[in-house]
């Protein structure tokens, strides 16, 4: 694996000041992949802008891990229904015009 585009976990852990164990955890449910490469965990640059609102929601809000897995969940359908709604409405147009 090519780990120019990751991030080690201690880092990300240094910089956001976090513990090891919360970015592990939120691997652990799936919310975020955490790749190992000799005994070292990478996060991918990619959800950095994620595993931040985790962090504001898990420090400002006191919010924990498994409130994190829910709230990210809903924010996912209530995205896939604003995309179903967008292309409905696309669909009536077509009708209407």
């Amino acid at each position: 694996m090519n780990i120019e585009n990751f991030i080690p976990v201690h880092k990300i852990c240094t910089y956001y000041q976090v513990e090891v164990s919360f970015l592990n955890g939120l691997g652990e449910i799936g919310l975020i992949e955490i790749n190992t490469v000799e005994e070292i965990g990478y996060i991918h640059m990619d959800q950095i802008g994620s595993i931040e609102k985790m962090i504001r929601m898990h420090h400002d809000l006191d919010v924990n891990i498994e409130g994190i897995d829910v709230v990210f969940n809903l924010l996912n359908k209530i995205e896939a229904l604003q995309q179903e709604l967008k292309g409905t409405r696309n669909r009536l147009k077509m009708y209407e015009g």
